[in-house]
């Protein structure tokens, strides 16, 4: 449970946006959805490899940072009982005892009709003609960052297709302006200039795990990320500048 536990969190807590998330699991299936509540920068939506039977349900779990923090108190790395509780049929919480049984922590979720209400459903289009599909590497991810210091100030990038390869831009031609080579050859065609959240797209793509970069002249990307416990599908709207 521990690691199914820090994998939430780490895709969802860590990307500094998400910290309410909406949980949904049956026998088949167990599914994670949320999005940036603030500034509608990101929906997530995620899947567990194999169904989690501890999550057969429909509840929230609110206040990630203190899942987080608990998490990595020292006391609960090793050999600490984590234990998934129950009421009128559905999980209520975590219980969090030590090893020596004399340190606890209780983490409550969230009600299914509170989180249904405060989480409504946003949805963008089920099938999108992607312009655009990579694999980033270590070195593009890498070279972004750089830009991303070059311009602090920055709070979007563009992308844009110029003779087959994928260039991300940032600034303003008209004061200081940056770009590179985030993909050769990558084939695919993109007729718009789209704006995309730079600390977002940097918190994703250096989470670990196999990724892809999609891009649609439909006015949305997708980064989806397999960590190995978790197929997590982030879905960024372009953003206007």
């Amino acid at each position: 449970m521990r690691d199914h536990l820090l994998d939430i969190v780490q895709h969802t807590q860590g990307l500094g946006v998400l910290n309410l998330i909406k949980i949904t699991g049956d026998q088949t299936s167990t599914t994670i959805n949320a999005f940036d509540q603030d500034n509608r920068t990101v929906i997530l939506n995620a899947e567990f490899k194999a169904p989690v039977a501890d999550f057969v349900g429909t509840f929230g779990m609110p206040n990630l940072d203190r899942l987080n923090t608990i998490l990595n108190l020292p006391v609960y790395k090793e050999d600490a009982k984590i234990t998934v509780t129950q009421q009128d049929g559905e999980p209520s919480g975590i219980t969090f005892v030590n090893k020596d049984g004399d340190f606890k922590n209780n983490y409550r979720f969230m009600g299914s009709a509170i989180i249904n209400d405060q989480l409504k459903s946003v949805s963008m289009k089920k099938q999108v003609k992607w312009g655009v599909e990579i694999t980033p590497t270590v070195v593009s991810i890498q070279k972004l960052k750089f830009q991303a210091q070059a311009h602090s100030d920055a709070t979007f990038f563009s992308t844009k297709v110029d003779n087959g390869d994928l260039k991300f831009y940032f600034g303003d031609h008209s004061s200081h302006a940056g770009d590179f080579t985030f993909a050769q050859g990558c084939g695919g065609a993109l007729t718009k200039q789209l704006y995309w959240p730079v600390n977002v797209v940097i918190s994703i793509l250096s989470l670990p795990g196999d990724k892809t970069f999609k891009i649609s002249d439909e006015n949305v990307a997708e980064i989806t990320v397999d960590s190995g416990i978790a197929v997590y599908r982030y879905m960024l709207p372009s953003q206007t500048k």
